[in-house]
C-alpha cells in the first residue's frame, strides 16, 4: 500500500454515504486508510432512507394484505381484514431509521470520521480539497490523497410539462412513500422498476392504478417475453396500462391531477387523484465544482475508467453519479473496487455482471443480454424456458405464475442471459449471475444437483431445455 501523504489529513474523503459510499469507506478502511465521509442528509443515503429498503418493507405489506384475498385457497378464512395506513407507512419508516442507525455504528466501529455537511471540490495538490459547509454551521476544508464521489441521484424532473412533485398531488419516490392518506387512484408516469414497485404496493391496497409508458412495452429494459408476461400479471391484478404515450401535460385541478397524453395521433386526458413521476433519474453532479475542475461528464453523468478513476488526478466517482446501471449492488461493488484501488491493489476492471431487480407481485430479475439484444448482435444462441406451473414447489405454494429463461451462447455453451418473473425470483437470479461471473458452460448448469422441491429447480430445467434435455415438460 503507498505510504500515506504527510500533507494530507485523510487518506480518502468519501462524499455520500449510500450504499457506494459508506461500503467504499469500510473497505478502505479496513485496508489501513485514514477515511472520513461527508453526508449532507442522512446516513446510508437514498436507498437505506427513501428507496431501496423502506419500499420493500411497503411492497411486503401490500403482499401481505393482498394474500388475505386468497385464504380459502389454502383453506384458511379471517373475519375483518383490514389495514392501517398510517401504520404501514410509519413501519417503513422505522425500517429505514434501524439501517440508519446501523450505518452510523458501522461507521464508529471502522473509525470513520463523519463530517454532516455539504461538499464542494476545489483545486488541490494530490486530489482536490473538499470545502463543507457545515450542517452545525460554518465550514472545514478537508484534504485527502484520494477523493470518491458517491453524490447518487434524485428523480427527474421534467417543469416544462408540469411533471415536478410538490408535495401534494405530484409525487416523486419520496412523497410516494410517506404521503398523509392513502389514495383511491394513482397514474404512475414510467413502467421501470420505480414506477411499477410504486404501481404494485398501491394496487395492493386497493387504489385504482394507471401505468403510462411512452415505449411500446411496459419494463423496456427487460427481455420482450417477460414483458409481456409482467403486464398480463399485472393487469391481472387490476393494473391498467397505456404504453406508447407521450405525457403532453401535468396538471392540478378540482380534488386531482390531470395527465394530457398522446397516442397514434390522437390526444386524451386521464385523471386521478395522484400522478407518481417515474421517468428516471439526475445525477446529483451540479454545484460541487466539477466545472471548475474540468472533470469530464457525458450526460449528466461522471466519466470514469476501469477502476472508477475520473481525469482529475487523485479524484474517483461510483454509483449512480457515474451512469447506469443506476443500482445501489452496482455503487457498492464500484465503491469497493475503487477502495482497493487507492490501497494500491492491483485489481482487474470493475466490470462485473449486474442483475436487474423489481420486487413487484410478480417479481422480475434479469442479468446479462436479452434474447432481442443476442439477435440484435447475431449472436448464435441456444434458450431454454421452463415455467413455475409446472414445478412443485410452486404448485404447493400457490405461486405458479411466471417462468425463468436462458440464454446460451451455441458455440461455446457460455450462459449469457438469464431472465425470470415469479415469486422471489429476486433471491434466485444470483445463482445465474455467479455463473456468468464464473464463465460457467451449460456442462456445469446441467451437473448441479439442485435441492428439491424448490422453486429454483426451474432454473435448472431451463438450462435443461436448451439443449433439448428438459424432463418435466
Amino acid at each position: 500500500m503507498p505510504t500515506p501523504s504527510q500533507s494530507a489529513e485523510f487518506d480518502l474523503i468519501v462524499i455520500g454515504s449510500g450504499p457506494g459510499g459508506y461500503v467504499a469507506a469500510i473497505r478502505a478502511s479496513q485496508l489501513g486508510l485514514k477515511v472520513a465521509i461527508v453526508e449532507r442528509e442522512n446516513l446510508g443515503g437514498i436507498c437505506l432512507n427513501w428507496g431501496c429498503i423502506p419500499t420493500k418493507a411497503l411492497l411486503k405489506s401490500g403482499e401481505k394484505y393482498e394474500s388475505l384475498s386468497h385464504l380459502k385457497d389454502y383453506g384458511l378464512s379471517a373475519d375483518k381484514v383490514g389495514f392501517d395506513f398510517a401504520a404501514i407507512i410509519a413501519r417503513s419508516r422505522a425500517v429505514a431509521k434501524q439501517l440508519n442507525s446501523g450505518v452510523g455504528y458501522l461507521m464508529k466501529k471502522n473509525k470513520i470520521e463523519v463530517i454532516e455537511g455539504s461538499a464542494k471540490l476545489e483545486k488541490g495538490a494530490a486530489a482536490p480539497k473538499v470545502v463543507v459547509a457545515l450542517k452545525a454551521g460554518g465550514s472545514r476544508t478537508v484534504e485527502a490523497r484520494a477523493v470518491m464521489l458517491a453524490v447518487g441521484a434524485r428523480a427527474r424532473a421534467i417543469p416544462q410539462i408540469g411533471l415536478e412533485a410538490d408535495g401534494d398531488r405530484i409525487w416523486a419516490y419520496r412523497e410516494a412513500m410517506a404521503p398523509k392518506a392513502m389514495p383511491g387512484s394513482i397514474i404512475v408516469i414510467g413502467s421501470g422498476a420505480i414506477g411499477i414497485e410504486f404501481g404494485s404496493f398501491y394496487r395492493a391496497l386497493g387504489a385504482e392504478v394507471t401505468v403510462v409508458e411512452a415505449l411500446d412495452r411496459i419494463m423496456p429494459v427487460e427481455d420482450e417475453e417477460v414483458s409481456r408476461a409482467a403486464q398480463k400479471s399485472f393487469e391481472k391484478r387490476g393494473m391498467k396500462f397505456r404504453t406508447g404515450c407521450k405525457v403532453t401535460r401535468v396538471s392540478k385541478g378540482g380534488k386531482g391531477v390531470q395527465v394530457a397524453i398522446e397516442a397514434g395521433g390522437k390526444a386524451e386526458v386521464l385523471e386521478a387523484e395522484v400522478c407518481i413521476s417515474a421517468v428516471g433519474i439526475t445525477a446529483n453532479t451540479d454545484g460541487i465544482g466539477l466545472e471548475a475542475l474540468g472533470v469530464n461528464m457525458d450526460r449528466g453523468h461522471i466519466t470514469i475508467d476501469g477502476h472508477c478513476q475520473t481525469n482529475v488526478k487523485g479524484l474517483y466517482a461510483i454509483g449512480d453519479c457515474a451512469g447506469a446501471p443506476w443500482l445501489a449492488h452496482k455503487a457498492s461493488h464500484e465503491g469497493i473496487h475503487a477502495a482497493e484501488h487507492i490501497a494500491g491493489f492491483k485489481t482487474p476492471n470493475v466490470h462485473s455482471p449486474i442483475a436487474g431487480c423489481t420486487y413487484a407481485q410478480p417479481q422480475v430479475a434479469s442479468v446479462g443480454i436479452t434474447e432481442q439484444g443476442a439477435r440484435e448482435a447475431k449472436l448464435d444462441v441456444k434458450i431454454g424456458r421452463f415455467p413455475f406451473k409446472v414445478n412443485g414447489k410452486a404448485i404447493a405454494s400457490g405461486d405458479t405464475d411466471g417462468f425463468v429463461k436462458v440464454i446460451f451462447d451455441a458455440k461455446t455453451g457460455a450462459l449469457i442471459g438469464a431472465h425470470m418473473i415469479g415469486a422471489e425470483v429476486t433471491e434466485m437470479i444470483q445463482g445465474y449471475v455467479t455463473a456468468i461471473a464464473m464463465e460457467a458452460t451449460e456442462e456445469d448448469i446441467h451437473g448441479i444437483v439442485y435441492p428439491h422441491p424448490t422453486m429454483s429447480e426451474a432454473m435448472h430445467e431451463a438450462a435443461l431445455d436448451a439443449w433439448g434435455r428438459v424432463i418435466h415438460i
